[in-house]
């Protein structure tokens, strides 16, 4: 199974990106919302740092973006990666026996989440794309951006280790040639 990590800034389009590829893929970012929604123990382990904000199960978005800063968000890190990697576990068992899987980790480099062996696709957007995406989204708050930012390497220190890169600031089309053009040169 050949694995292919996409990397990029928040809002660069990763998700978008990841399903044009056709292939299983594992998006870390809905996986955190079953896991807020779903586990009990994690919900637990929240609420036990978290008393104030952290109060009824299942976990809210408006509860985590509440508590929010750069202190919290390691701790909450903390608590949620390991349930996050065992979800990546079971998929990567599931998906055994695919020629490519996609994994859509907004922090997959820096979270020690990738192998050596791993394509690494580096899916870039204007600044001015991405802010617009984000509004668009309903989840621009520049405080929190900056903060979940400082936990991201820099687009360079990334570009440095991606295999390929995508321009995301185009249309669809431009993206499936780009994809087209990644896939072959994969198949080579």
């Amino acid at each position: 199974m050949i694995r292919i990590g996409l990397v990029g800034k928040i809002g660069s389009g990763k998700t978008f990106v990841g399903k044009l590829f056709k292939f299983p893929i594992f998006n870390a970012d809905e996986e955190v919302k079953k896991i807020y929604k779903e586990n009990k123990q994690c919900f637990k382990k929240l609420n036990k740092k978290f008393p104030k904000f952290i109060k009824s199960f299942p976990v809210s978005k408006s509860e985590i973006k509440q508590i929010l800063n750069k202190k919290n968000i390691k701790i909450i890190s903390k608590i949620t990666h390991p349930y996050v990697r065992l979800k990546l576990k079971k998929f990567l068992n599931k998906n055994i026996n695919k020629k490519y899987v996609v994994l859509d980790i907004p922090l997959l480099i820096e979270n020690k989440l990738y192998k050596k062996t791993d394509i690494l696709i580096y899916v870039n957007t204007s600044k001015k794309l991405i802010y617009k995406r984000l509004k668009k989204r309903g989840s621009y708050n520049k405080n929190i951006l900056k903060i979940l930012e400082s936990h991201q390497l820099k687009k360079d220190k990334k570009i440095k280790l991606c295999n390929f890169i995508i321009e995301n600031s185009l249309n669809k089309n431009n993206i499936l040639k780009q994809i087209k053009k990644i896939k072959k040169e994969l198949n080579d």
